[in-house]
């Protein structure tokens, strides 16, 4: 589907083309006045290759519309963006399209609690989309519209992807659609963001925005390296993209089964340090500590146990971390795998049979539940990056009210969906703890951020009013 210009060698050319004109290596100054005639044709033919990208990937692109159902006493924050009345919010995102058939792939956040969702095309045309499957672990959803003959995009290999290299992200920040934006690709693995279950981004410096998620990062050639996913709110030019290794194998379980299955280890594990070699078998380079081990898990029936250090897994050595979570991610469930792991100052191989990583979407994990008495009818959720770029928000607040029960203490108190919860009882609120800990005695004075506005609110156990 791409032009035949763009994979030319003049495409690979260019970028010593333009190192050698950086360096003045090609030719002496021009004269005041003159035109360097030499240096304006390789900017055009630099600025040719940007445009012939944009021009070829963008019908591959996709801008999405959804509307989420807002009920008065359980919906979603204020702060989703968008604009909303009589009980609807909407949002949007972007996507890209997988097959010519119709599926389209997409941020699980962008999707996740729409009542409807609509995909315009780039010749206009706008499409009623439903959900084939959504897998939060790495925050990836496969959109279906009924359509044929769409202009697919094109994947590279983001394990091939060089840090360093031109990059382009292309998609609807703040509605704008088809908005290009151009950067390079910052780095490789980030992870510990907290954003996901699973975390192995790409880091861009490209513009990305509320409602680029979902849409594509591309190279030179317009192949899709990414997808683009959030951005850190604090910084300035860092975007995160969801490599394409990772997204092609998601999407293909999500289109065959509407979920994903995941090879598993049953172990948690931290990166090992010089100062920690020396406690768990001397210097030796890299690996992944085992910190704990999951009873009656693989690793646990292959005895490992915690203090092993996996260094290698099959032929592929493990410097890191993101090194065993990576190459685990790439092996099937019930799939044998053979482990290398140092225990004390020796090395052994053991044979594990990997199981099926649980799935955390129906966790409670970061959300309690409405129907916690302790709670008097609240129902909290932590904010994570991930949401911090879905509700456009910027503030400082840590925990928001996910919903209220009706006829509740909280609801008589006038706490609403939304809310943001800053201090319990005049301390600092980072976690849903502390909250838990001001209604210990069944009261609490609330302050509370609502539609930009902060005040106190006592909340009180109907037995303890007046106490």
């Amino acid at each position: 589907m791409f032009p035949t210009t763009l994979r030319q060698p003049w495409v690979i050319a260019l970028g010593a083309a333009l190192a050698i004109s950086m360096l003045g290596t090609a030719s002496a100054s021009p004269k005041r006045g003159v035109v360097d005639e030499d240096a304006l044709s390789r900017a055009v033919a630099f600025e040719t290759a940007l445009t012939s990208v944009a021009e070829s990937v963008s019908p591959s692109v996709v801008s999405i519309r959804v509307e989420v159902r807002r009920p008065q006493n359980n919906g979603l924050p204020f702060f989703f963006g968008g604009q909303g009345h009589g009980g609807i919010v909407r949002g949007g995102g972007s996507g890209v399209i997988l097959r010519s058939d119709g599926y389209i792939l997409t941020n699980n956040h962008v999707v996740s609690e729409a009542s409807r969702i609509d995909v315009r095309l780039k010749n206009g045309k706008s499409l009623p989309a439903t959900l084939v499957g959504a897998d939060s672990a790495t925050d990836l959803a496969m959109l279906k519209i009924d359509a044929k003959g769409l202009p697919k995009a094109e994947f590279a290999s983001s394990d091939k992807a060089r840090v360093g290299q031109l990059v382009i992200a292309i998609g609807s920040p703040f509605g704008l659609d088809y908005t290009v934006t151009t950067g390079v690709l910052s780095a490789k693995g980030r992870g510990g963001i907290g954003a996901n279950e699973i975390e192995d981004y790409l880091q861009t410096d490209a513009s990305i925005n509320p409602g680029n998620s979902g849409g594509p990062l591309v190279d030179l050639h317009g192949r899709v390296l990414g997808i683009n996913t959030m951005i850190i709110g604090r910084g300035s030019g860092i975007g995160f993209a969801i490599p394409s290794e990772i997204a092609q194998r998601v999407a293909r379980q999500l289109i065959e089964n509407g979920a994903v299955k995941r090879a598993w280890l049953g172990v948690s594990f931290q990166e090992i340090t010089p100062e920690l070699a020396a406690h768990f078998g001397g210097s030796f380079d890299g690996g992944a500590l085992i910190n704990s081990v999951v009873p009656q898990g693989p690793a646990d029936r292959a005895g490992l146990r915690a203090g092993d250090v996996i260094i290698a897994i099959g032929d592929t050595k493990i410097r890191e971390g993101h090194d065993l979570l990576r190459t685990v991610l790439r092996h099937g469930v019930g799939e044998r795998l053979s482990i290398e792991v140092r225990r004390g100052d020796k090395t052994k191989r053991v044979s594990l049979l990997t199981g099926e990583r649980p799935n955390e979407d129906g966790a409670r994990s970061r959300q309690e539940a409405v129907q916690d008495d302790s709670m008097l009818g609240l129902a909290l959720e932590e904010m994570t990056p991930r949401l911090r770029e879905r509700f456009r928000y910027e503030g400082d607040g840590r925990v928001f009210v996910r919903g209220v029960a009706p006829g509740s203490d909280a609801d008589r108190a006038g706490l609403r969906p939304g809310d943001i919860l800053l201090q319990a009882d005049r301390r600092p609120v980072q976690s849903i703890a502390d909250v838990r800990a001001a209604l210990n005695d069944g009261k609490a004075l609330l302050y509370i951020e609502r539609d930009s506005r902060r005040f106190f609110q006592p909340i009180a156990k109907s037995d303890s009013r007046g106490k």
